[in-house]
């Protein structure tokens, strides 16, 4: 959506060549397994082989483009929940903590509720643990649960606000624990799931003063109960409860799928904008399946609490938040009551 001129680099590119110094004393060949590696040639990048910066016009046409989305939004709550293939790339990772930055720098009100679902399995199975799940929820025994705390409130969330330090936000790191954020109970199948919660109360007194300075809370989805028990909370489902509790406009999670699917398998079916009693049909038609009914079960139950929208957007495209919140094209499908 806004993009800005890219700096020519003059730093030379490296590329193999088969006739660089061939009287080199060097062993031209020092790989055992045959492979010919010789010394390397160097070939300057140049204006001419660096991709055209954007013409100045483009950039301010794009720009005053944006104005009346930037008014509908200024000063209101955006919800939203980040994981999926989107944390797996450093690039995307990027663009998703500069959108934010962005937003929030033309008067967004926004908050970051983060999983990590692949970097928990990564370290489950460094201590020895094979990651299960029961009905797409994690099964979170006792040592599991102090490696979810370890990585989702440790590592990811002091990962991202760094991130956003470093683009010249504001980010303020906290987990549901904090300041009673969050308090779960366990779930009705905790015979089966172990340390899984749901939320049973939000208070949000911590964030008003957050927002209000124009700092971006980030939130890991690990909460306590009433004695203080650890709960690892399903990530989709903190945010939306967060997003009602905060009186949001939009609540957004950021997947690694197009969107909501008339034909699940068929990538081009994607419905642009559904209403509640359209989603709960193609729930009951088998349309709507695994993974993606909490997504959409999370995202109904925050409209019914006074959110406004709810869209699941593709986090695999580079600036999707911007395009679903300052375009009318969106990037994914919009849930409206």
């Amino acid at each position: 959506m806004f993009l800005s001129k890219t700096p020519v680099s003059l730093r030379p590119q490296i590329l193999f060549s088969s006739d660089s110094f061939p009287n080199s004393k060097i062993n031209p060949n020092p790989n055992p397994n045959g492979l010919l590696l010789k010394p390397l040639r160097v070939q300057p990048i140049t204006a001419s082989t660096a991709p055209p910066p954007t013409p100045a016009q483009t950039r301010v046409d794009i720009l005053a483009e944006s104005l009346p989305f930037i008014q509908r939004f200024r000063g209101k709550t955006i919800v939203v929940k980040y994981g999926g293939a989107a944390m797996k790339s450093a690039a995307l990772q990027r663009n998703v903590l500069s959108d934010m930055v962005l937003l929030s720098c033309v008067g967004l009100r926004l908050v970051l509720v983060h999983g990590g679902g692949p970097e928990i399995n990564a370290w489950l199975l460094r201590t020895g643990h094979e990651p299960r799940f029961h009905n797409g929820l994690r099964v979170t025994d006792a040592p599991t649960m102090e490696v979810v705390e370890m990585v989702l409130a440790g590592k990811i969330n002091k990962t991202l606000v760094a991130e956003i330090n470093m683009l010249g936000g504001t980010g303020v790191g906290l987990c549901g624990k904090d300041a009673r954020l969050l308090t779960a109970r366990p779930s009705p199948d905790s015979s089966v799931l172990g340390f899984v919660g749901e939320v049973a109360r939000v208070d949000p007194s911590v964030l008003r003063p957050i927002l209000a300075d124009g700092h971006i809370p980030v939130i890991a989805s690990v909460a306590a109960d009433e004695t203080g028990q650890g709960y690892n909370v399903n990530a989709d489902t903190a945010a939306g409860e967060l997003a009602a509790a905060v009186g949001a406009e939009k609540l957004i999670l950021l997947t690694d799928v197009a969107g909501i699917l008339e034909d699940r398998n068929d990538p081009g079916s994607l419905v642009k904008e559904i209403d509640i009693a359209g989603v709960r049909r193609m729930v009951e038609e088998g349309k709507v399946a695994g993974g993606m009914i909490p997504k959409v079960s999370c995202c109904v139950r925050s409209l019914a609490q006074g959110v406004r929208t709810a869209s699941i957007i593709d986090g695999r495209v580079p600036h999707s938040l911007l395009l679903e919140i300052l375009t009318d094209e969106g990037a994914g499908t919009m849930i409206t009551g």
